[in-house]
Parts: structure tokens; sequence; C-alpha cells
């Protein structure tokens, strides 16, 4: 521990180290300060999340997500143009479909928005923008759920679980289907989000099979049954209809449980994993990048923490700007190798500013 005494210099009384030692000497100015910072943020960490709907020039704001909106195809890619001139490297797509039933079919309908967005931002930036798609069925299913429910389709009923329950290896069929979809549209990389058991390993034969080897999977492998997710399941439309999302989704309490299920992904094929949420679980987050060091992580800075940023903000509470760059170093210092954020845009064009 560091020793203080008590010196008498030019008739003035002061504590001065006896080592000499003070650190704020390492913080005298910007530069020094610039030079040595530990840790950095970048507008090529970061992953802009993106909803779609079908039609063209459709642009519906979310009330929920200021400054965010539902988008067509179409102005899908306009809104990537923007991204990838502020050097953000790649989007992650979830598709609001017109139609809904027990099975999720629109999920894999090769004319659905985020089969045609896929193509369409393949087509237009090939290899400058990485297209990732969030592979999971509640966006699509009349009952809100990531699955296939037991005893709401024909054929599909098990008496040991209670009607309502979601059926995992039943869904596991069409996890696959759903990831080829997006594969034969061209996708770089699947993002299953159910937190179904054996999801990324079902995914990967699949993909395998069908001659998709080169695409890769990034598995929402610590998925919290989280209350910071109310303004994504108004932008998706996909709140469930009845019960939650418990029997899948792991409990906000529990922390060894992450390890088990970031492992299982690995064991199963797994080429990133993913926490989620971001912000309430930086412990989480360390726990993963030094337990699995080999494997890249991704944080998801969610959608309620976006929404309690922007309400604050709009109310002068905070200043959103450096809040923002402040959460999101966080989680690069957790030790986050990627962050999903509405605040993508933002952030880029921030940093770009402050290196000027």
């Amino acid at each position: 521990m560091e020793r203080y005494e008590v010196v008498a210099h030019s008739g003035e009384t002061r504590v001065m180290s006896r080592s000499g030692i003070r650190p704020r000497r390492n913080r005298k100015t910007p530069v020094l300060r610039s030079l040595i910072r530990e840790t950095t943020l970048h507008a090529s960490d970061l992953i802009a999340p993106m909803f779609l709907v079908s039609g063209s020039e459709r642009r519906e704001p979310i009330a929920s997500m200021p400054g965010q909106s539902r988008v067509s195809v179409d102005l899908a890619v306009t809104d990537a143009e923007q991204l990838v001139g502020l050097g953000v490297p790649a989007v992650l797509l979830f598709g609001i479909p017109d139609h809904k039933d027990a099975r999720g079919s629109a999920a894999y309908d090769a004319q659905a928005p985020v089969q045609q967005a896929v193509r369409a931002l393949k087509s237009r930036f090939h290899d400058d923008l990485l297209v990732i798609t969030d592979v999971c069925l509640c966006e699509y299913t009349d009952h809100g759920h990531c699955g296939i429910l037991n005893g709401t389709v024909d054929g599909m009923r098990r008496p040991q679980v209670p009607d309502g329950y979601l059926l995992n290896d039943e869904t596991l069929e069409l996890l696959g289907r759903i990831a080829n979809s997006h594969a034969e549209s061209g996708v770089d990389l699947v993002a299953p989000s159910g937190m179904v058991d054996g999801m990324v390993g079902s995914i990967r034969l699949a993909l395998d099979g069908a001659g998709f080897e080169s695409v890769g999977i990034i598995a929402y492998s610590v998925k919290y049954r989280s209350a910071f997710y109310g303004p994504f399941r108004d932008a998706a439309a996909g709140t469930p209809s009845s019960g939650d999302r418990a029997s899948h989704q792991m409990d906000p309490a529990n922390a060894r449980e992450a390890l088990r299920e970031a492992q299982l992904d690995v064991s199963e094929g797994a080429d990133m994993l993913m926490v989620k949420p971001g912000l309430a679980y930086l412990d989480i987050v360390r726990r993963l990048r030094e337990r699995i060091p080999g494997i890249p992580l991704v944080a998801y800075n969610v959608s309620g923490e976006y929404a309690m940023i922007k309400a604050a903000a709009s109310a002068g509470w905070l200043d959103e700007r450096p809040v923002v760059l402040e959460i999101l170093t966080g989680m690069r210092r957790a030790g986050a190798d990627a962050i999903i954020t509405y605040h993508a845009a933002d952030v880029a064009t921030w940093l770009r500013e402050e290196s000027r």
C-alpha cells in the first residue's frame, strides 16, 4: 500500500507520497489520456439492428424506440448506405410478416421481408456489409412464442407436458428450415435467438447438409428472460399472447448457468457467442470472456436500454452522447468484441466527429 507523509515546503504543509507516485500525471492532458487508453470503441465494433416489413417506401416510426423505424426493403438498403458510409460493418435483420400462424410459416418464405432484404443488401454491398439474420419464430407465430406450442399444431401434442408448452425438438426442425432459407438468400451469419436446446447443433447440421458450410452461427447463447425487451416486442409485434418465456429464456438471477449454455453452444459449432441483454449482465460478459477466450463474444445493447436513455435525454436528465459512449465502452471493457446496438449510426457519427 502506498504510504504518505506530511511535509513542509516554502511555508506550506503538503501531503506527499514517499515514493513520488502520482497517478494523475497520466491524466494530465487529452493527448496523454488517449495514448494510454485501455479500451477503445470504434464504428467497426458495432452491429445495427433493422426491422423489416413488406412493400416499398414504408417507414413506420416505433413509438417506444425514438429514432427507430420499421422499414421496407428498399429503405433498408438506403439506411445501410448510411451505415456503411459511417464504417458500421454489419446489420442484424428482424422480419415482421403480413401473415402469422401457429407454425410461423412466413419465417421460411423465400419472399418474406428478411429474405428479400438479404438478397438486396448482398447484391448492393457484397462483402462490404456483413448481413446477419435473427432465426426465431416469435415474430411469425400467432401466439408470439419462439416455437411450436404443445397442442397448437395438428399431430404435435406431447402428453407429458401441458398445452401451451414450447416443444423443443419440433421447433428445431423449423429453425433449420428458416436458417436454410436465409442461407439460400445469401446471408453471412444466422443468429438463433430462441434459447431452444440443441438449436446451434440442429442448425449447423441443416446448413451443412444443404451445402451452406460457410454460413456462420452467432448463438444467442445467454439470453435472459429480461424486462428490458418491452420496446423490441412492440417493434417486432412479438409479444406473447399468453404466458411468458420462462421455460426457455434464462432466469436473471443465474450466472453459472450462463457458462453451461455457452459451452454447449461452442460444442455444437457456434462461431460466436452472445449475451443479451448487455448492460445488466456485464458480469456475465466478463465471465464468458475469461472462461471461453478463444471465441468472439457479442453483447446486445437491447431496446429497453436504448429507450431509457432516449427518454431521459428527452427530459433533459441525461446527456445522451456521453452516456451512450460510456455504456458501450463498458461493454467493450467487460470483454465484448462486438456490440449490437440501436445507437449504431449515432455512435459512428460521434466517433467520426471526435477523430477530426
